[in-house]
């Protein structure tokens, strides 16, 4: 245990190996360290290699990289557009007929949806859009279920220059309204609504009710999908259905300068306002095209791609819409809950479509470990040759049972870490080159730069520290909408000249970056600083551990205490006393959880991710906050029931 304090103490360590097999190196795209080595020589010169080689430009740009910190722009002078990138020059590359989204709604109807379809659904809505006067500048606000509609009103906004913000759809409409006022958006595109558990949840209610709050919104486009009753009101309302059954299908794609606005992706807000971060075009394009590519070892003629994400976070721009379709891969896009009709819809869509690459959340993991090895095994899913593992740190024990019984042992994982604001992938293995370690997202990638800070802004050879980005990348945010100030308070103010990321992280004698996840989720339990992910990590490591949750509750002794939820493997039954021990045994006894509750669910948004911000606030006995995101809001009032009726420690 480290004697220092100040920063993030380093508890717990992992040994294993997993080198690149033989067979995935035979035929990966990078085996060794010349991409490492060309970037580190001189890394503007890096990604203008990446920029002319994956992007097809309009006109070249003058100047690779301009940079006043903390502001930059990239590919400077350069003309470009994201929709020709993604639709246009594959389907002028003769790949018309080549597949590029497998629909799989969730009651079970499919679509194939070919690039030369694709594309001219694109021309077509994009001519809608500026027959609803939406113009080169404007911002238009999407929200809208997993369909494949969402994914042509985003192209289309870019084929004519218009900024998309999409709002995930288990947003409010109160969360909606603020997103439309803040960008002022001119036109909004939902549906009636969408499937999620067998059931049609309303979107267009939620739509009618955000308007009302707003000013700026002229028309609203309402994609037919759930068949739910809603009402249309005449002149402002239309059915998508009858406004592309008129629609002139060219649209010629138009130039765009690299800095372009391309979108506004808000960050979720649950306290303040929230902040729209914008990313510009070539710049973002390049980063998410190349780190597709390479991360994901892509070979577009034979890989089936799919990431469970949704489109109305960062994870479905970079990695649904752009990344792959840029490089024209063919790629599975899923609507509903992974638990309809049963507990294995995920791997019956593997085995159905031959899925060879698996992008999904730690968390979707951990919950598929809760409902056993008996549901993948249920189906073939030797067709599987990479996963990956996006969204928070993903823990030992989950890495090994995803490694074991996902991957038959076979696959390589990359464990990427990025944010909204870095726009594309930051840290992550390059899986014919790198020897990954379970739990750890290894280096930063070719081209990025990273280093541990502590407390003092003084660099971390080993052990916890901050993370931060070192110098400008391609896809970095350009700020945040119509609050430059906010955006150097919010990324620029903490070390002087480097972006800080708001995560902690740790480094191995091997150099290997293991992230501890935000530090406002680091304990400070009698001064050591420790990450709730290591003892989540210990936790779950416990064999009658599905899940765990962990926050820091006020503690009078202590400064806080170790609160811990946990979700037992179906079936399992195990003492509070045992698992207190074990995670001493794993890490400390300073890491041992002052209580442990044990809870079926924990309380997670639609897109999967555990709350602790209600579990602090369950913890500390106080009022609930905002829970519209919640999927199931049930499952806090049970924690709360919980939590009251268990008898005090001494």
């Amino acid at each position: 245990m480290t004697e220092n304090h100040e920063t993030i103490d380093a508890l717990q360590w992992e040994k294993r190996t997993f080198v690149p097999s033989e067979a995935f190196k035979k035929n990966s795209l990078v085996v060794g360290t010349h991409l490492y080595d060309e970037a580190n020589v001189d890394y503007e010169s890096f990604w203008a290699r990446q920029a002319s080689e994956l992007v097809a430009w309009q006109k070249p740009w003058d100047t690779v990289c301009e940079w006043e910190l903390p502001f930059s722009k990239w590919f400077v002078g350069g003309q470009l557009n994201v929709s020709y990138n993604c639709l246009d020059r594959h389907v002028l590359a003769g790949k018309g007929d080549k597949v590029a989204i497998h629909f799989e709604g969730e009651p079970g109807d499919t679509r194939a949806v070919t690039y030369a379809q694709l594309l001219d659904e694109v021309q077509k809505f994009a001519n809608v859009l500026k027959g609803l006067g939406v113009q080169k500048g404007d911002r238009v606000n999407i929200y809208l279920p997993m369909i494949v509609e969402a994914a042509v009103a985003m192209l289309a906004c870019a084929r004519i220059g218009a900024a998309h913000s999409v709002v995930f759809g288990g947003f409010s409409s109160q969360a909606l309204a603020d997103r439309i006022n803040d960008a002022e958006a001119k036109v909004l595109i939902t549906a009636d609504g969408g499937y999620r558990r067998g059931e049609v949840f309303p979107l267009k209610p939620q739509a009618d009710e955000a308007v009302e709050n707003t000013s700026t919104i002229t028309s609203v486009v309402v994609v037919q999908r759930g068949n739910n009753p809603v009402e249309m009101k005449a002149g402002r309302d239309h059915w998508y259905h009858e406004l592309m059954a008129t629609a002139d299908a060219d649209c010629p794609a138009e130039p765009m300068d690299s800095e372009q606005l391309l979108f506004l992706l808000y960050t979720s807000g649950t306290t303040g306002k929230p902040k729209g971060i914008m990313h510009t075009t070539g710049g973002y394009l390049t980063h998410v095209t190349y780190t597709h590519k390479y991360v994901f070892d892509l070979n577009p003629e034979k890989d089936i791609y799919w990431c469970t994400a949704d489109v109305g976070w960062i994870t479905g721009h970079s990695y649904i819409v752009y990344g792959p379709l840029s490089n024209g891969a063919t790629q599975v896009m899923y609507e509903g809950a992974p638990n309809f009709p049963g507990n294995d819809r995920m791997w019956q869509i593997i085995e159905k479509y031959k899925v060879t690459i698996f992008y999904t959340a730690p968390t979707a993991i951990r919950t598929f470990m809760k409902w056993g090895v008996e549901e993948p095994a249920k189906h073939d899913l030797s067709s599987l040759r990479l996963l990956g593992s996006v969204g928070e740190p993903i823990n030992p024990e989950a890495w090994m049972w995803y490694h074991e019984n996902i991957g038959g042992g076979n696959c390589p994982i990359v464990d990427t870490w990025w944010q909204t604001e870095t726009g594309g992938i930051m840290i992550s293995p390059l899986p014919g080159a790198t020897t990954t370690k379970p739990g750890s997202a290894t280096f930063p990638l070719p081209g990025i730069g990273a280093e541990l800070l502590d407390d003092e802004g003084k660099h971390v050879e080993h052990g916890g520290g901050y993370l931060t980005l070192t110098h400008p990348w391609p896809g970095m945010l350009r700020g945040i909408w119509k609050d430059p100030e906010r955006f150097k308070e919010a990324y620029w103010s903490r070390f002087e000249g480097s972006y800080f990321a708001g995560d902690g992280a740790k480094l191995d004698d091997d150099g290997y970056l293991w992230l501890l996840g935000r530090v406002d989720d680091v304990m400070n339990v009698s001064g050591h600083r420790i990450s709730t992910t290591e003892v989540e990590s210990a936790l779950v490591s416990h064999p009658s551990v599905a899940e765990a949750a962990v926050v820091g509750a006020n503690d009078a002794t202590t400064g806080q205490a170790i609160i811990a939820y946990v979700t037992l493997v179906g079936g399992m039954e195990v003492d509070e006393q045992v698992l207190r021990n074990h995670v001493a045994g794993e890490i400390g006894a300073i890491a041992k959880p002052k209580t442990i509750y044990f809870t079926p669910e924990l309380p997670k948004t639609r897109s999967g991710k555990i709350m602790r911000r209600l579990l602090r606030d369950v913890a500390e006995g106080r009022n609930l906050g905002d829970t519209t995101t919640l999927a199931d809001a049930s499952v806090v009032n049970e924690l709360q029931k919980r939590a009251s009726e268990a008898p005090s420690e001494d």
